[in-house]
């Protein structure tokens, strides 16, 4: 569990981790460099979750190594299939990490949810429903590692 007290806004007591694939960890269906070393340290506190509707097919082949589970959303509407994936490991307790509109929901509905400026472009839906806005991946996965960090971004 990731427990990080926030001046202004409370305790956060994460033991979820739910990400976009596609846009967010990944660009046309290949994984970024530094996520899944980054993941797998993550993994020690918490649990991973890899949300995709894998437009390319790519989605359990490239996240084979990193320990935590991929779940292939049915075909269509995933914004609400992700909602629901977050209301079922609940709220209080997921961070998510997203950059489309249909993250939207799972950014706005978690108690964490940091939107990706990645090379796929963010939705203007994305970026509003987020806590935090980060360049790109590995600096939103940074922030969890090195949780200060959200403390000074988030205290009001």
């Amino acid at each position: 569990m990731l427990t990080v007290e926030i001046p202004g806004r409370g305790k956060l007591e994460i033991e979820h981790l739910v990400l976009d694939f596609n846009g967010t960890m990944a660009v046309d269906g290949t994984l970024l460099p530094g996520v899944e070393e980054r993941l797998n340290t993550l993994s020690e506190q918490l649990t991973i979750h890899i949300l995709t509707a894998d437009t390319f097919g790519t989605g359990q082949q490239a996240c084979r190594n990193i320990r935590g589970s991929v779940h292939i959303l049915s075909p269509g509407e995933g914004s609400t299939q992700k909602e629901a994936f977050i209301t079922r490991l609940g709220e209080n307790r997921t961070a998510t990490v997203g950059n489309g509109t249909n993250d939207t929901r799972m950014l706005k509905k978690a108690a964490l949810g940091i939107v990706v400026l990645g090379p796929e472009g963010t939705s203007v839906q994305a970026l509003l429903a987020a806590d935090v806005v980060v360049r790109d991946i590995c600096d939103g996965l940074d922030m969890l590692l090195h949780p200060k960090r959200l403390v000074a971004t988030l205290r009001t």
